[in-house]
């Protein structure tokens, strides 16, 4: 069979991107010839289209042609007006419910009991909180010690990790929307991956105290250091090292053990994304999820302004009232926050994304949301927040993804599944990261990066659904620690970047 020259998704739609560059003058169907050469994901006019007119793909109305399109034209983002934004006091809720979801081909998997209740890990590690980004430097040079002259002595162990942030002084401490960054330090530092162990490093003299980050039973003298109580660096060091060592004996009689998928909690995320991310990658992230789902565990899709301007369809799979209303109010709180820094949902696409053929927000956005698949939406998330529900769920947190990552970490993911069209070495030091192209070129050009290639989707070589089971069973032998992503291998970990929406003093 040979490959498709391009992909349309609904009948209604009057461009179709192209699967590979598409030279002026070649005939893509009867009637259509391109008239000008397309770049590979790029759209072509598959009809005549006015000034003014909509320019369809997904179903849905991209934007409005701000000049007269001809079959066969290419249409980029300098072509379109973007459309208001989807009015979400008036969505209707509940009527899209879908529960006839693919049989996932496993319900089990190996992982770590949370001794504090809550999704199990798929990692034990040490996980060092603190307080202040004050403490980093001292923090650093003991970890690098800890891994070099420790972590060889617990084989059980898989890692080290400071939790360095950038927040905890020179902020507005007690402005309403501190509770943000508040909450997410709060459940990063326990983690579902840190195995019960508190270990919390603080200066003294910070405005984010030890007790604002931990519960008052654990601050203690086995769970706290105070770097300003310390006689010198050494003292510090020393320790540092000291209490590393008791954790690490504890959790290196730390076990996996076969738990049901019920136990599993893991992170939907895109990046660098492209046109075929909502064709190839997305999609396939979406079935795998909904096998996920009928399985019994938690799934967390994310990225308010990629969502934003499809946020109807999601309120038709808000299983009620309650949860629709609270999705209606995060995008609300968004659309606010935006507004006070003076610009829009339409700030979000990347040069790298509208080089990869996505022409704005609404393209990206109906792209993005097929990596929450069809299942009924349980519960929404403000930024942060824990789950109380099992199966899919909404956590509004920016699209950004060094801020999203951080979030989904502090709701308790155990792994999290990144697509890509453009491609990045993200990657999370907390939790494993699978990574997932959405085109064959990228999996040719980063074969040691790219975990999953879903490009053979859009080529015709593989189905949504063989590339979806592919990806379930990759979710379940990375949480189960039978396999490592290529970022784990490599240790390719950014940086935590905590969502802070109020003020630095």
């Amino acid at each position: 069979m040979s490959k498709p020259l391009f992909v349309k998704i609904k009948e209604e739609d009057n461009v179709a991107i192209a699967v590979d560059e598409i030279k002026a003058g070649q005939e893509i169907m009867p009637g259509v010839t391109a008239r000008y050469d397309i770049p590979q994901a790029h759209k072509i006019a598959l009809k005549d289209i006015e000034k003014g007119g909509s320019v369809i793909r997904y179903g849905v109305v991209l934007g409005y042609a701000t000049e007269a399109v001809k079959r066969g034209d290419w249409i980029n983002e300098y072509m379109l007006e973007l459309p208001e934004p989807p009015d979400v006091d008036h969505m209707v809720f509940s009527t899209n419910l879908v529960t006839d979801l693919p049989e996932p081909p496993v319900t089990t998997w190996e992982g770590y009991v949370n001794p504090w209740g809550g999704p199990a890990g798929t990692r034990n590690i040490l996980g060092i909180s603190t307080t202040v980004q004050c403490v980093t430097g001292v923090l650093n040079v003991a970890v690098e010690r800890m891994k070099r002259e420790l972590l060889h002595k617990y084989p059980n162990v898989d890692d080290i990790v400071p939790i360095n942030h950038a927040y905890g002084c020179g902020v507005a401490i007690h402005a309403p929307e501190a509770k943000i960054p508040i909450r997410a330090l709060r459940n990063l530092s326990k983690h579902p991956n840190f195995g019960g162990q508190l270990m919390v490093v603080a200066l003294g003299c910070e405005k984010f105290t030890v007790e604002m980050l931990c519960d008052s039973a654990d601050i203690n003298p086995d769970n706290v250091i105070i770097l300003q109580e310390k006689e010198g660096f050494e003292d510090m060091i020393s320790a540092l090292m000291e209490m590393a060592e008791k954790k690490l004996k504890i959790l290196n009689d730390r076990k996996r053990v076969t738990l049901p998928l019920s136990d599993l909690l893991i992170g939907m995320q895109c990046g660098g994304s492209d046109a075929f991310s909502g064709v190839t990658a997305n999609p396939a992230a979406g079935y795998a999820s909904d096998m996920l789902v009928k399985g019994g565990a938690t799934v967390l899709f994310s990225e308010v302004t990629e969502v934003r301007d499809g946020v109807y369809l999601l309120a038709k799979r808000c299983i009620n009232e309650e949860v629709g209303k609270k999705l209606a109010s995060e995008m609300k709180w968004y659309d606010r926050y935006l507004q006070e820094g003076e610009v829009d949902r339409s700030a979000n696409p990347t040069p790298g994304n509208k080089k990869g053929g996505l022409a704005n927000i609404v393209e990206k956005a109906m792209g993005s949301i097929a990596k929450s698949g069809t299942s009924p939406i349980v519960e929404v998330l403000s930024p942060a927040e824990k789950p109380s529900k099992k199966g899919l769920i909404y956590a509004a947190t920016p699209a950004s993804d060094i801020v999203c990552g951080p979030c989904q970490l502090a709701s308790g993911i155990g792994l999290q599944v990144f697509m890509t069209g453009r491609g990045t070495p993200y990657g999370l030091a907390i939790a494993p990261v699978i990574k997932v192209c959405s085109r064959n070129d990228m999996k040719a050009q980063w074969q040691d990066l790219i975990d999953i290639n879903a490009g053979t989707i859009a080529t015709g070589e593989s189905t949504i659904e063989e590339i979806g089971t592919l990806l379930f069973h990759e979710i379940i032998d990375t949480a189960s620690g039978r396999k490592q992503t290529w970022a784990e291998k490599y240790r390719l970990h950014n940086d935590l970047c905590i969502f802070n929406p109020a003020p630095i003093t």
